[in-house]
């Protein structure tokens, strides 16, 4: 927001100086500037809009260099100077992608993506010096976990010794051939607790994201000697759906609790599917979490379609989270598919023309929204998005915006 100049006048041989401020307040706006008709009328960009870059734990990865430490350190100089050029606030670097960790941990083993080999020390901390190379630019970090997810199919290739599940394998689940920590059992929300207070006690960050890996799609009755437990443990019951959207709800209220009494300025949101009713099959009460207070500072829903695409619109999936209840204080961030940009994804419309990210920007700000996230780093040098990413740099950073 600008400030108006303080404008003195003297009046009937004294002087009063009147000084007008149009204070800028998180998410307020002045008037609308007219643009073509061709455009959409945009306003003024709040103070405080959150640019957020996600950094993906393949960006990081350095386990096939000869001097891994100098090879992470090029890696971070080079993601702070193309977030800081390009106008982006914050950071959320995937910090813990499979239970393991890209910083030293007393509950995790390290990531093999700095070694080539889980739980081997890197002999460096990757961690602290992003938050030092992105304190010294003036950007902000928050630290993207996966909260469940153990391995993949094929990632990592094997899991350590000192991994939790390979020390106590009852705390896990396999689901189709993938590996995640039980939602039901309480070691897991303590587990994934602790791990968000040591980063927060550790390292100078601003805040803590979970991403949309909740229970597995077409998860089964993995959970059928939890559920039974439970069901003699008390008199009235949930239904099993029930059951496992409480477990992800509980581990959320207890994540928020754990990070605002923990460091103070911290905030704790979550990143779920697009789609908001595709959330439910990962009993992912989104509508709760943001309606209710005491589960998220923020909700940044993947909005990762074209403004044409055929079985979701970008703006018709914006809607549908703009009219659902939001609690006092809830942000609205907005993620953006940067990677599909250039690409013939959404049925080739995200051909149709080289502005579709800046005109989601554009939708967003029209519609009072408190910022948007850019999946991901990668496509800020990927040739396919090379003409979108130039037209949304250049107009988020236009003065006139």
């Amino acid at each position: 927001m600008m400030i108006k100049r303080i404008i003195p006048y003297l009046l009937a041989g004294f002087m009063l100086t009147a000084a007008v401020f149009a204070a800028g307040t998180f998410g307020e706006h002045q008037p609308e500037k007219t643009a073509d008709k061709n455009s959409f009328v945009s306003p003024t960009v709040p103070e405080q809009e959150m640019r957020g870059v996600w950094v993906t734990f393949m960006t990081l990865d350095v386990e096939n260099e000869t001097d891994k430490q100098t090879a992470f350190s090029k890696k971070i100089d080079a993601l702070v100077e193309k977030i800081k050029g390009s106008g982006f606030n914050t950071a959320f670097v995937q910090v813990r992608p499979f239970c393991d960790a890209i910083y030293p941990s007393v509950y995790y083993p390290w990531s093999h993506i700095l070694s080539g080999s889980q739980g081997t020390d890197p002999g460096f901390d990757p961690l602290m010096m992003i938050c030092d190379k992105c304190g010294d630019a003036g950007i902000r970090v928050h630290a993207w976990i996966n909260p469940y997810r153990i391995s993949t199919a094929n990632t990592p290739s094997e899991l350590c010794e000192t991994h939790p599940y390979r020390r106590d394998s009852s705390i896990g689940v396999v689901v189709n051939g993938e590996t995640y920590l039980n939602p039901a059992d309480p070691r897991t929300r303590e587990l994934i607790v602790n791990g968000v207070v040591e980063l927060l006690e550790n390292y100078d960050i601003d805040g803590i994201q979970f991403d949309d890996y909740f229970y597995p799609e077409d998860c089964g009755d993995f959970d059928s000697a939890d559920y039974e437990a439970y069901l003699h443990s008390t008199d009235s019951p949930l239904s099993l759906d029930e059951f496992r959207r409480e477990n992800v709800s509980q581990l959320i209220r207890e994540v928020y609790s754990a990070v605002h009494r923990t460091k103070s300025g911290a905030v704790f949101g979550v990143s779920p599917q697009g789609n908001i009713d595709n959330n439910d099959v990962l009993y992912a009460d989104v509508r709760r979490w943001c309606a209710e207070s005491g589960y998220i500072d923020y909700i940044c829903p993947q909005l990762y379609y074209s403004l044409d695409n055929p079985a979701q619109r970008y703006e018709d999936a914006m809607h549908d989270w703009l009219s659902i209840p939001h609690h006092k204080g809830l942000k609205l961030y907005i993620g953006l598919g940067a990677y599909k940009a250039g690409t013939d994804a959404d049925e080739g419309t995200w051909l149709d023309n080289d502005d579709i990210l800046k005109t989601e920007v554009e939708i967003l700000r029209k519609e009072k929204c408190d910022g948007f996230l850019l999946f991901s780093y990668d496509s800020m040098n990927e040739k396919t998005c090379e003409k979108e990413m130039q037209n949304m740099i250049g107009y988020i950073n236009s003065p006139t915006q």
